[in-house]
């Protein structure tokens, strides 16, 4: 199954005989809160998620936006009304950051049929609604380990010895700024992949093909595994998102620079060079 479907495939289904639950994850770093967006006009029958609350454990050593409580998350996607056999498509204002969290969750915690809306709300032409829905409470119990995920020790390892890429903006690799974290720079050995290459000027994802070149490009191979961070472990799923899509199989550093640099004793490079 395809990790992104179309606005018209996302029509077409919600009128169908198994619409799929709708979920609204739209959030910015460092921005207003979503919340205020979804009330003005959403896809009709779309339930708002709130990432920090409810797809992210609190702040701390492990980063920015740790793993939630797997019981906390799957609480939360029943209160929505997700349920195990039934599909579920997610969207956020078009940035893809936010609703590729909500994808790489699910999946990590076994949901099968689960896909992000390619272009966000942006691409939808249909009607919005601001009707408030009232979901039939779902079944969904998280299984978490469905995807295999990094921890500070796995990331190095790729770094060293396989593919480590970088997820976010280019200056911040480098360490020329760092607006968020304590210091800048990145994992030695990783390599430079920001997200906003991922997708064109309208927000979509690039076709496999241009995207299985970019990532061909920057030495992955289709037998092994891609290491992937970003700042709080957001951005990175987006990323983990586009290798799918690309035909590659992405490896999630949840708690990516955030948690990497929050100790002083791991090393930092700085510069265009991944070492």
């Amino acid at each position: 199954m395809k990790p992104i479907i179309t606005a018209s495939e996302c029509a077409s289904e919600s009128a169908g005989p198994r619409p799929p639950v709708l979920l609204d994850v739209r959030w910015q770093l460092g921005g207003p809160h979503g919340r205020a967006d979804y009330e003005a006009g959403h896809i009709p029958g779309a339930v708002f998620v709130d990432l920090d609350a409810e797809l992210a454990g609190p702040a701390g050593s492990h980063g920015r936006h740790p793993l939630p409580d797997p019981e906390a998350f799957g609480a939360a996607m029943r209160r929505a009304g997700v349920s195990r056999g039934t599909p579920v498509v997610v969207y956020d204002g078009g940035q893809g950051w936010a609703a590729a969290r909500a994808w790489w969750l699910l999946r990590w915690t076994g949901h099968r049929d689960v896909r992000v809306l390619d272009g966000g709300l942006a691409a939808w032409t249909g009607e919005l609604s601001t009707g408030i829905p009232a979901p039939a409470e779902g079944d969904f119990r998280p299984e978490p380990g469905a995807l295999e995920t990094l921890d500070a020790d796995g990331a190095a390892a790729f770094a060293r010895s396989g593919l480590l890429l970088d997820a976010r903006a280019a200056e911040r690799y480098r360490g020329d700024v760092e607006p968020i974290d304590r210091v800048g720079g990145h994992v030695p050995g990783a390599v430079s992949a920001p997200t906003s290459e991922n997708v064109g000027e309208d927000g979509r994802y690039l076709p496999a093909g241009e995207l299985a070149a970019r990532f061909s490009g920057l030495g992955a191979t289709s037998t092994e595994g891609v290491g992937v961070y970003c700042g709080s472990g957001v951005s990175g799923a987006h990323e983990v998102l586009a290798l799918e899509i690309a035909g590659f199989r992405g490896v999630l550093y949840p708690g990516s620079w955030s948690e990497w640099s929050f100790d002083g004793s791991r090393p930092v490079a700085k510069g265009p060079d991944p070492r």
